[in-house]
């Protein structure tokens, strides 16, 4: 099964979300947050969150990039346990046990849309508010066409 991981090109999310997701910790698209939001919810670091950030499952930080990778059963399990614990501690559930089935649908729901990625392939995701409510879309950069000299540092190891 492949989910993805946080990554960061640069120091932007740090000055962008009220709270930035980690280097290297799984995500989510976590677009339940928002299910409630209208328009006047939409302001300063919370619209960035809504507009492009997913949602880290250590830190329950934002990220604006994410990249597709191996993730093994017992790490699955982990982050259900810790999904399921943030449904009780910021969103009332009344319990873990009651909040494991929405958490286990919320990773496996990431999960399909890192099922038909190779690995390290970037997603993005982007909301709008609608009449409907929340949408989201979801936009892939395959390994092979990310231009890593954009944040790569190139020179030589060697003295001269």
């Amino acid at each position: 099964m492949k989910l993805a991981r946080a990554i960061h090109f640069d120091e932007s999310d740090t000055r962008v979300f009220a709270k930035p997701a980690r280097t290297g910790e799984w995500c989510i698209p976590g677009g339940f947050e928002f299910s409630d939001w209208t328009e006047a919810d939409l302001a300063g670091k919370a619209r960035q969150a809504f507009s492009n950030g997913w949602l880290g499952i250590e830190t329950f930080g934002r990220v604006t990039f994410v990249a597709v990778t191996r993730v093994e059963p017992a790490e699955r399990a982990m982050l259900i346990d810790n999904l399921a614990q943030h449904f009780v501690d910021i969103y009332g559930a009344p319990s873990r046990d009651l909040a494991r089935g929405v958490a286990e649908r919320e990773i496996d729901d990431a999960a399909d849309l890192c099922a038909e990625h190779d690995p390290n392939t970037l997603l993005t995701v982007s909301r709008e508010l609608t009449e409907a409510g929340v949408r989201e879309s979801f936009r892939t950069i395959a390994a092979p066409d990310a231009d890593l000299g954009i944040v790569a540092v190139h020179g030589s190891l060697d003295e001269d």
